[in-house]
């Protein structure tokens, strides 16, 4: 097993306190105390003039399932070249892999572990399609990973909604359907909303009534929230709120906050969501306001979903809102799908671009958001990928977050009237080395209550970036000098130099086994697969991925728990 000691390196992991030049040591996969055995025969890597940080953790990224395959088909040019393929690799350790909107499964693993993560998490596993998802994500090289099923717009649970069937029936449901899909998490999109698309309603808000069901998204976000609690699930629910997109939509956004009733919730890509309706365009930043209740409200957390110039796809379970921005298609083509009648799909490609005036509000609305949440444990940098841009372009976000200068280079370049009206302008903040630690690694991990992962204290898991200390923090987060996953070294200088195959998180909530009853009569009148084929055992997703480890994450004790 891996022995090793990282030697000099400026170790800032928050997690643990530490800011400081100092020494760690690597034992079996694990970091451990000062050993004076390691010291005297272990490989030693000489980290001085660097910072050391925990691996990377994407806690939103969308890698693996359904809509993921659709997007790559939709966009078959993003592999190629003009009319020829991408080159094959000059590396022998990695196999043929390409794309840059859509990347296939070994380009991700192979761009994101360059970088200095290994950990990335799928936040829209459908019940019904949860095998698929998990042996692509078993597919992604190196990284460890995880996914939140969706739940919420299944007609099943609505029903049971609308027929006040007991909580604890719902809460089991619930449990059931972690449980069976082998998710880290539960996901909510346009709550109520994508089933309600199906019954022809173009919109529904928070405290809108489902043409069908007669539900509220608000009962919804109450039922689910409370359910995730109760099951003692680490990860609240993710909620990807109602009215993405749309001018106006801040109040959507508070409403959804105030369903939460005080209990945790994490609020994901915020920036699609924090849209007011002020000035000649009827399309304003409500950043501030949004910042301001964030602030206030210690049981909320978010990720941004920062949007990056230049053309990407956009893949989302909200066939609602999809279906309202596919006119804006570049290219002009677009998709939609369903399964089972538990979700949704949409595949729109976009490009985003400078000098429009809505896309140049939408990327400074991000960086006011980064910059205006006084909180970073509660913040999680994010562009949505690939919604709001790919995950490559992490180490330019983080130059813009930590480098006013270049901030204000960048917004110069902007819609005239967003660089002149923008309050990014004002914004002095620069973020520091902890901070950047806190939102990429350290408050992911917390989130998700990975209690060995982003951190370097004794005990933790040996995933470790090395960063040559540069002026440029681009330049720095682009291609770490050194990146070990488990203690093994897997990418030197922007070069993959091994391929281990990564971990599966995943959580197994306690519930009564019963409500397989109903949900079994109910499979048998309007479903095509029964619901104990649905359910994916520890063998197999061994399996699907491709003989990784297990990585079950307990769940807390509480007080609704029976």
């Amino acid at each position: 097993m891996t022995t090793l000691v990282i030697r000099n390196g400026h170790l800032v992991d928050p997690a643990s306190g530490l800011d400081a030049v100092g020494n760690l040591y690597v034992r079996d996969g694990r970091i451990v105390a000062p050993d004076a055995a390691l010291d005297a025969g272990a490989p030693v890597f000489d980290a001085s003039g660097c910072v050391v940080m925990a691996g990377g953790i994407d806690l939103h990224t969308h890698i693996g399932g359904g809509k993921v395959n659709l997007a790559r088909l939709l966009l078959p040019e993003d592999h190629r070249r003009g009319r020829d393929p991408v080159p094959r690799p000059v590396n022998p350790l990695e196999l043929d892999a390409c794309g840059t909107c859509a990347p296939g499964t070994l380009y991700t693993g192979y761009r994101y572990v360059e970088m200095g993560y290994t950990a990335a998490f799928e936040p829209a596993m459908v019940l019904s399609n949860a095998r698929h998802a998990h042996m692509e994500m078993g597919d992604v090289p190196i990284l460890d990973h995880g996914a939140y099923v969706m739940l919420g717009n299944e007609e099943l649970l609505l029903q049971m909604l609308a027929e006040g069937q007991p909580f604890e029936r719902i809460r089991d449901y619930v449990g059931w359907a972690v449980d069976s899909s082998k998710a880290m998490g539960v996901k909510v999109v346009n709550p109520g909303g994508i089933s309600a698309f199906k019954f022809n309603q173009r919109r529904l808000d928070v405290d809108g009534t489902h043409a069908h069901w007669g539900i509220t998204p608000r009962q919804v976000i109450q039922t689910l929230s409370r359910a995730v609690h109760e099951l003692g699930m680490a990860h609240p629910l993710h909620i990807h709120c109602s009215n993405l997109g749309a001018a106006g939509n801040i109040a959507s956004t508070f409403a959804t906050i105030d369903a939460l009733e005080g209990r945790p919730g994490h609020l994901t890509h915020v920036q699609f969501h924090s849209y007011g309706t002020e000035g000649p365009y009827k399309f304003s930043s409500a950043a501030r306001q949004l910042a301001e209740v964030v602030n206030a409200n210690p049981n909320v957390s978010i990720d941004v979903g920062q949007v990056i110039f230049g053309q990407t796809v956009t893949a989302s379970g909200d066939t609602m809102s999809q279906l309202a921005t596919a006119a804006l298609a570049h290219p002009r083509k677009w998709t939609g799908a369903d399964i089972e009648c538990v979700g949704g799909c949409g595949v729109v490609p976009f490009r985003y671009r400078e000098q429009s005036y809505v896309n140049a509000l939408q990327w400074s609305i991000g960086l006011e958001l980064f910059l205006l949440i006084r909180d970073p444990w509660r913040v999680v940098l994010t562009t949505d990928h690939p919604n709001g841009g790919p995950f490559t372009s992490y180490p330019h976000l983080i130059r813009l977050l930590m480098d006013k200068a270049f901030r204000d280079e960048q917004l110069a370049k902007l819609h005239p009237e967003v660089a002149a009206q923008s309050a990014l302008k004002d914004m002095t903040r620069e973020y520091t080395l902890q901070e950047i630690a806190i939102v990429t690694r350290a408050g992911p991990a917390r989130l998700l209550g990975l209690k060995d992962r982003g951190r370097l204290a004794p005990g933790a898991a040996a995933d470790i970036a090395v960063y040559r200390r540069e002026a440029d923090p681009e330049a720095m987060f682009t291609a770490p000098a050194l990146v070990f996953k488990d203690g093994q070294l897997v990418a030197q200088s922007g070069r993959i130099v091994s391929v281990p195959t990564g971990g599966t998180h995943f959580t197994t909530p306690d519930y009564d086994r019963s409500i397989t009853q109903v949900i079994g009569k109910w499979s048998e009148r309007h479903g095509s697969v029964h619901p104990r084929h649905l359910g994916i055992g520890r063998d197999e997703l061994c399996a699907c991925c491709n003989g990784g480890r297990l990585l079950p994450a307990a769940c807390f004790e509480t007080e609704g728990q029976a």
